[in-house]
């Protein structure tokens, strides 16, 4: 039994409408959901095979940072599918330098963001203090990258640079390049 704790804003989209949401991780994950609404506690029980129940925290996680379930189920695909979290809070010295990186990542109506998920073919959400991908290990790695120079103070321009050739390699090598869950880049 694992437990992971998720905002309280999110714990709606994990139940979802009439807890169909919740049943659908239960049933693909093989896991079991025990879900408390008061303080965002979701203590999540193995049912079915260990290895596929591996990846039922990780769902939870991903759905607490911010994930539509839809990208967070894709966890589940057969190819290699990593999630992981940039903790932006944490390259910040305080409240107002944590919102202008916050800010950086985002971009100008949210198009940093957008570049980031379009060149590396990973799905990328921004929420709270961090920031989530969920792709293949190159997709994550691009972006972590991507995003750890924009923290750092790189320039967009730099930035932008660097996704359109790892973009490039990820196409030549003829990795999987397609955004999370099903295609479509």
């Amino acid at each position: 039994m694992q437990h992971v704790k998720i905002p309280q804003d999110r714990i709606g989209v994990l139940i979802g409408e009439g807890g169909e949401t919740m049943r659908e991780i239960e049933a693909e994950a093989e896991v079991r959901l025990d879900i408390d609404s008061e303080n965002g506690s979701v203590a999540i029980e193995t049912v079915g095979d260990p290895v596929t129940g591996l990846n039922g925290p990780d769902i939870v996680r991903a759905i607490g940072r911010g994930f539509p379930p839809e990208d967070a189920l894709s966890l589940l695909d057969d190819e290699m599918v990593s999630f992981d979290l940039v903790d932006i809070d944490a390259a910040a010295r305080n409240t107002n330098d944590m919102k202008r990186k916050k800010g950086r990542l985002i971009g100008e109506n949210g198009r940093t963001r957008e570049l980031m998920e379009e060149l590396s073919g990973a799905s990328v959400v921004i929420y709270g203090s961090t920031l989530g991908i969920i792709g293949t290990p190159p997709q994550v790695d691009a972006v972590r990258t991507a995003a750890e120079m924009l923290l750092d103070g790189a320039p967009h321009g730099t930035v932008y640079s660097f996704l359109e050739e790892r973009h490039n390699e990820m196409k030549a090598q003829g990795l999987t390049y397609h955004r999370y869950p099903g295609g479509g880049s």
